[in-house]
């Protein structure tokens, strides 16, 4: 993995994992408009959805901000926790993703962010995929 492209992944780790807590931060405060809300928000099966994905958020938000304070301190760590943060916010995008198509609802509102979450860190799991096999490979 080329470092320009470490380097794009860690600003998008940033983005996002400072995106996720401060959404959660709004949507625990009620702070976002009602116009900005999806469909059917105060049904309390989609709020329990909704505040479903509160751990894998912030846990993403955790193993991507140690990645990024790992990557800092020259600890080789920061590529697990890097893979960790990329696969818990793809599957995260996707099951957002497949719950709104499941549910027929297409506010792009919601569908781009979560398309984003879905697909970004495709960009960066091959290359870092390769990364780690390196490791293993020589440390076998």
């Amino acid at each position: 993995m080329s470092e320009k492209n470490v380097r794009a992944m860690l600003v998008f780790f940033w983005v996002t994992d400072v995106a996720f807590v401060v959404y959660w931060f709004i949507t625990f405060l009620e702070l976002l408009p009602v116009e900005y809300l999806y469909q059917d928000y105060y049904d309390p099966n989609l709020l329990a959805w909704n505040l479903s994905f509160f751990p894998l958020d912030i846990f993403i938000s955790i193993t991507g901000f140690a990645s990024l304070y790992a990557y800092r301190r020259g600890r080789h760590i920061w590529k697990p926790l890097a893979m960790l943060s990329l696969v818990l916010t793809s599957c995260s995008g996707l099951q957002a993703i497949a719950f709104w198509a499941f549910k027929a609802d297409f506010d792009w509102s919601w569908w781009i962010p979560n398309l984003y979450l879905l697909i970004y860190p495709l960009f960066f799991l091959p290359g870092l995929m390769r990364e780690l096999a390196k490791v293993m490979e020589r440390d076998s």
